[in-house]
């Protein structure tokens, strides 16, 4: 029975790593909702939040991989 178990060890990793792909893809596109939100703000908003458009362009070119949290 060696082979079974064998076979439910790697049954469980590809459960494991489908759900962190689809952690990091959920990530992903959260990044980018969330640059293009900021990038919808107003000038005044930003200016409440403490920042500026120049800061704002900086981060919305960013890749949505480029995670500053390494989430």
């Amino acid at each position: 029975m060696k082979g079974q178990k064998g076979y439910v060890d790697v049954e469980k990793h590809s459960v494991h790593l489908i759900s962190d792909l689809l952690h990091k893809f959920n990530r992903w596109y959260e990044l980018h909702r969330e640059r293009e939100m900021l990038a919808g703000m107003s000038d005044e908003a930003l200016k409440d939040i403490g920042l500026s458009r120049a800061d704002v362009q900086h981060e919305t070119i960013r890749p949505f991989w480029d995670d500053p949290m390494h989430k």
